[in-house]
């Protein structure tokens, strides 16, 4: 999808028509990219972006009503007493109450203009309990494991990566497959396209990775558009089954040594400069 930084309404309608859209093709679950509400601008973030309360919140919940649809939408969420907003992902199921995922790692560049999010929340809606990480949050496998551990089976992965980053497919390859292996999840990731109003280009991009890290589906559209895939309820019940039938479908975090992992929490990256030389 492409966002235009502060234009709220005009990414507001063409969030609607792309979720009438999905509706046609029957989908239930449908994730919209990182601040697709609101545009991605992190030194504009402060001047863009609303609260939970705000009457967006209001017509988003009413479009996944009318339509029957899950609708996960990215937007920078502002809090009161609060200096810096969030990148926020809400989630509004056609029965719930709207609820929310924050972008708990945040790149370098975003540090000076935004809330670092503290939970892992998982959602159920559609009969599929899921998961949302947001762009830098997926290079830290922990928080995958988390999630899986907490029964998610869907994990997204909603982006805001431009162009001048590389070939987010080509990128995504190289470790979104892991974080769905690894835990046994399914994971779909989709990234904003075009220009966001205020010169950066974003290239794009949707796949859909399965639990074994086949992937499954990916889209090479050069435009708004949806890629749809069909997850199957039986293949994760399999590999997740308390009896294991072989070893191609372990569940492998259900084999992890928790009591060895201490030093995780107590290791920090070495200092190179402090690192002996031959």
């Amino acid at each position: 999808m492409e966002s235009i930084v502060g234009d709220a309404e005009r990414n507001f309608q063409t969030i609607a028509h792309l979720a009438k859209a999905a509706q046609k093709q029957e989908i239930s679950l449908l994730c919209f990219p990182e601040c697709a509400l609101d545009g991605y601008s992190a030194k504009d973030a402060s001047e863009i972006g609303d609260t939970l309360e705000s009457t967006w919140i209001s017509r988003l919940r009413e479009c996944s009503q009318d339509l029957g649809i899950t609708l996960l939408v990215g937007m920078v969420e502002h809090k009161k007493n609060q200096n810096k907003p969030y990148i926020s992902h809400v989630i509004l199921s056609p029965e719930e109450e709207p609820a929310v995922y924050r972008k708990a790692h945040l790149g370098r560049s975003e540090l000076d203009y935004f809330t670092s999010g503290d939970r892992f929340p998982i959602f159920s809606a559609q009969g599929t309990t899921f998961a949302v990480g947001i762009c830098w949050d997926w290079h830290f496998p922990e928080m995958a494991a988390i999630y899986s551990l907490k029964g998610a089976e869907v994990l997204f992965a909603p982006h805001a990566s431009p162009i001048i980053a590389g070939d987010r497919k080509e990128i995504w390859l190289r470790y979104l497959g892991a974080r769905a292996y690894d835990n046994s999840v399914y994971l779909g990731a989709c990234n904003l396209i075009g220009n966001n109003g205020k010169a950066k280009e974003f290239s794009g991009g949707a796949l859909v990775i399965g639990p074994k890290g086949d992937l499954i589906n990916q889209s090479y559209m050069g435009e708004e558009g949806i890629l749809a895939a069909t997850l199957s309820a039986e293949r994760i019940n399999l590999i997740r089954r308390p009896d294991r039938a072989s070893m191609r479908d372990s569940f492998f975090l259900a084999d992890r040594r928790k009591e060895l992992y201490q030093e995780l929490l107590e290791l920090d990256i070495m200092d190179r400069s402090k690192m002996s030389k031959e």
